[in-house]
Order: C-alpha cells, then structure tokens, then sequence
C-alpha cells in the first residue's frame, strides 16, 4: 500500500510517499480503508521534533513513528477475531492518536479508538472533527463549565479547535470573541464569530474586556497574563501552545487560581470520547466543519506546508479515494 513516511525530523520535505506492507488487524483491531485525514499540530509537532516532549514519544534522534496521521475517516474492511463494534463495510472516524498511521491508503485501529460516523457526514468532513472537536468539547464543557449566555474568547479561533469551538458556544447562547491573524477575520466573522480580534495589532489580554471563558489554541503568554483577561470566578482553559507556558500553567494555575478565583486549566484529551455527541450535532444542523484544502494523498507534503505555514483557515484535509 501507499504511504507517506519520514525517517528523520525536519519540515515537510522530510515527507515522502512510499510503498510499505499492508497492516493486518489485530484481535481487537479493524483495519481501515482511509478515505480521508486531517492534519492537527500534534503532528506537525511529530514531524518537526520540536520539543522534547515530542521526542521523548517516538525517538529522541530520529522517530520511530514513521507515518503521521491520527484523525481519519474511512471504511472498515476487516475486523479482528474479538471485534464486536464494527463489520466491514462500516463507514468509521477517529483519532488514532494512540497508534498513529492516518496518512496511508490502510491502517489499522482499536475498536475502542473509532466510531460510526453519521451517514450524513463526507469522509472529508468526519475526518476533520475528531482531535480538534474532542479538544473543543473537553474545553468547552468538561473543563470550561460552560454556562448560558456567556462571554467567551477563542485564541487561535481560525483553526480547527476554534471553528469547531465557536458551533458548540453558540448553542449555549454565548457571545464569542475570536483571537487570529487578519487575513482569517472575514472566514471567522462569516460562520458566526460576534466579534473578531487581529493578534498581530490587538494583545487580547490588554483591552480591558473580561471574559468568562478563555479557550487558548496557542499559548503563548504566562499565566498571569493571561488571568488578566478573566472575570473573577470564570475560567481559562488551554489545549495547546509552547511548551514553557503550558507548563507554566500547569505549575502556577493553582496559585493564579486560589489567589485570583479564577481557574487556569489544561485539558487531558480523553480521545474520540464525544464523538457520539458530535454526530449528533452535525445531524441536527448545528455542526459543520470548516475545510480550508483538500490534497490527495500523493501531494501531503504540500498539504503540510500549507499547515506549518499557519495561513489555513479551519482544517486541512488529506484525501484518499
């Protein structure tokens, strides 16, 4: 089968499509015909080896996790001995981020790491929502303790977390601020974003304007500074960003939150675990995911470029007919 492999870190022209053996499923795993993936920053991440945390993962000289790729959608075409969910045929999506291998004609997944996605959705579509909706949700809900009516703000609201974040706000009635470059503020105004800042002009956390909820896709300022941004009593929730400051976070949220009475979170991705209520919003007309490009499988690395280039707006699609 196709797939497209690195050997060494480095940008996207470490990136290369090659023939590897077809997986075979495990007991409890199904293999998957992928029909479509999206990129997310963790494997941007992965590629780049640009943190120690990333190495640590999958080898601190070269990686060991050959084939990127965790969020998919496709259609099952074999299952394994003790499988009990899925038979072939079924049309499935999930973050595989537990095994990785998405960027390839076929790959294999636990049954627990998959759901049937809604018929009504494209494998493009479905394979854009599973890391970025599962983040957005666990932010939102979980841990933001989203409440009717409240002021909210995104940063880094023009990708996948944030476009997928705002559709969720707004069935709870929220007045949403979204933090990105200008060239996204017109996408961002046009799906439904109340008020849209440039990050480039505008330091979100210096306006003056409070916020209940703060949902932070690129953290990269301290804690303290970004405390400044929430009412007393609301909550800051990061899902990514630099390393320092998310550590920083984890640290010295707990002071920042018993000084200032303002919780400042990270979110543990509990992967694919909303999927369920994700369909069920997209079934109801009240999700849909925003695609920037799709490529075919054979021109990811142009894919990825687009991606590291940070100009994409929602998420970038891999194809795979």
């Amino acid at each position: 089968m196709k797939a497209v492999v690195y050997t060494q870190y480095g940008g996207p022209e470490m990136l290369s499509l090659q023939e590897v053996e077809k997986p075979k499923p495990k007991d409890n795993e199904v293999l998957i015909h992928v029909r479509a993936a999206s990129i997310n920053d963790w494997d941007l991440g992965l590629l780049t080896g640009d943190s120690i945390v990333n190495r640590a993962m999958s080898g601190m000289s070269k990686p060991k996790l050959q084939i990127l790729g965790s969020d998919v959608a496709g259609i099952v075409e074999e299952v394994g001995t003790a499988v009990t969910r899925f038979v072939p045929g079924d049309e499935v999506y999930g973050d595989l981020s537990s095994s990785w291998g998405g960027f390839a004609e076929y790959v294999c997944a636990k049954e627990t790491s998959i759901a049937k996605k809604s018929p009504r959705m494209s494998f493009e579509e479905a394979a854009a929502i599973p890391q970025a909706g599962m983040l957005a949700v666990q932010a939102l809900i979980d841990i933001g303790q989203i409440r009717p009516n409240q002021k909210i703000l995104f940063n880094g609201a023009g990708g996948g977390v944030g476009t997928l974040g705002l559709q969720i706000a707004k069935q709870f009635g929220a007045e949403v601020t979204g933090v990105d470059s200008a060239d996204k503020l017109p996408m961002m105004k046009a799906i439904g974003f109340d008020h849209v800042i440039d990050y480039r002009t505008t330091d979100f956390t210096k306006t003056g304007i409070a916020y209940d909820l703060i949902v932070d896709a690129k953290t990269s300022r301290s804690v303290f500074q970004n405390a400044r941004a929430v009412k007393k009593g609301g909550r800051y929730v990061t899902v990514g960003g630099e390393i320092p400051m998310l550590l920083q976070t984890l640290v010295l949220g707990p002071v920042v939150s018993a000084l200032q009475g303002k919780k400042m979170k990270i979110v543990a991705l509990k992967a694919n675990k909303d999927l369920q209520y994700m369909n069920e919003l997209f079934e109801a007309g009240k999700l849909k995911p925003i695609l920037d490009q799709t490529f075919p499988l054979i021109n990811t690395r142009e894919a990825m470029e687009l991606y590291a280039s940070g100009k994409h707006k929602g998420k970038v699609v891999i194809t795979n007919p």
